[in-house]
């Protein structure tokens, strides 16, 4: 046992500090360990509906969507998502709200204590002392979000009832192979056998498909056995029903099919009108975020070649007089790929480092902006972002992106000031 509960953190930021520190370095990847510790807490969904979503982008989205379809429809309904923007407890919503410190206080010291002498990993602690959260709620739906790739990843110890998987593109190469085929082999972990399954990639890979083959999974693919058309108008829906007509929406395309088709799959009693509604208004924090205006500030969490491009032609889509970029990424993502998104749009770039032993610095960005007109450097992205506002006109639009610690930063900036 390593902390008796007397000693065990009082507050919710010392058990943060606490679980940085514990990080074991080494420990082989699988799920052996944290389904040890699973087993010993044993939590109990047999009462609940429980989606796992993964996928390379629109994981945050998607579970966003038939969340507040969930509500719209009387439904109780639990999210589980990382990483967080501001508040650890982002992580961990109820009905689309937070908990308390006091309940998320309880439930890491509930994990160690179970856990005895096994080795966990930040993401693994975080992960178990969500779901011994959830369950207490007993909730009627339960949404939970794979933090990377599938087959290994904590959450996957979950048995679901439907598993959705988003997109699929080249991110964490590191950890989950550097092709399409082999991510898409990672991300199939979360399929199971005679199990449904909802595939929003259009472009499945063969390793998924073979996967699919193999287990026998009832999958619904996007394309086939449900679509979303966008036209001038706004989107169309086609699922098992009647078409309809829906708006445009704050989130991409892509993600609202996802979202409405494990919505039908649900069953939940939401008419045409109540789907428009909910289309119309579904945001998430840090995806295409308006933060103030004159100027526009917008964040987005990108940080991605898929999800770039998504958010490159989101800005075409805007009126603006000119456009200020404020971008930092993490060291192991395709920068390249990512920023040639943004180089035909004519902007101002501010460049920034961001901090840690994954941080990527301004530097490596501005290789790849070489040709770009006007690129200033800052050590911080607090610095990058305040010159920004300093250039910027009322009529002028201010992106920030590139990684969720980019958006983090600039939201405490934001809160900070008590705006």
């Amino acid at each position: 046992m390593h902390n008796s509960a007397s000693t065990m953190p009082a507050t919710l930021p010392a058990w943060l500090d606490y679980l940085e520190k514990l990080h074991p370095k080494n420990i082989e990847l699988g799920l052996d360990r944290v389904r040890k510790v699973y087993q010993r807490i044993s939590p109990d969904f047999a009462n609940s509906k429980v989606v796992l979503v993964g996928g390379t982008n629109g994981k945050g989205t998607t579970c966003a969507i038939v969340e507040q379809a969930c509500l719209a429809a009387g439904q109780s309904v639990a999210v589980y998502s990382s990483p967080h923007l501001v508040d650890y407890r982002e992580r961990v919503r109820i009905n689309g709200k937070m908990l308390d410190e006091r309940k998320h206080i309880d439930a890491f010291c509930k994990i160690e204590q179970v856990r005895g002498d096994i080795a966990l990993t930040f993401f693994e602690f975080a992960t178990l002392a969500a779901l011994v959260l959830i369950e207490a709620e007993q909730v009627n739906v339960v949404l939970l979000e794979v933090g990377l790739g599938g087959r290994l990843d904590a959450v996957n110890i979950v048995e679901p009832d439907l598993s959705v998987i988003t997109t699929i593109d080249l991110d964490h190469q590191d950890w989950l192979g550097d092709t399409r085929e082999k991510i898409a082999f990672e991300k199939a972990g979360i399929l199971r056998a005679d199990k449904p399954a909802i595939i929003g990639e259009t472009d499945p890979p063969q390793s998924l498909l073979d996967a699919i083959n193999e287990r026998k999974v009832h999958a619904l693919f996007k394309g086939k056995d449900f679509s979303l058309v966008v036209k001038n108008t706004g989107l169309v829906w086609q699922g098992k029903q009647e078409q309809i007509d829906l708006p445009n929406a704050n989130i991409p395309a892509d993600n609202v099919a996802n979202g409405l088709a494990v919505i039908e799959w649900l069953d939940l009693p939401l008419n045409a009108q109540q789907l428009y509604t909910l289309v119309e208004n579904v945001t998430l924090a840090g995806r295409c975020q308006i933060m103030q205006r004159n100027p526009v500030v917008m964040l987005d969490v990108a940080h991605n070649p898929q999800s770039c491009g998504y958010l490159a032609n989101k800005i075409l889509g805007i009126e603006f007089a000119h456009l200020h970029l404020v971008v930092a990424m993490l060291n192991d993502k395709d920068s390249l790929n990512s920023l040639s998104t943004f180089l035909p749009l004519n902007a101002n770039w501010y460049t920034a480092s961001l901090d840690g032993p994954r941080g990527g610095k301004a530097e490596a960005l501005n290789k790849v902006l070489h040709q770009q007109k006007s690129v200033l450097s800052f050590p911080t992205v607090k610095q990058a972002f305040q010159q920004a506002l300093e250039n910027a006109k009322k009529e002028d639009l201010i992106v920030v992106f590139g990684s969720f610690h980019t958006v983090s930063e600039v939201m405490q900036l934001n809160s900070n000031q008590g705006a």
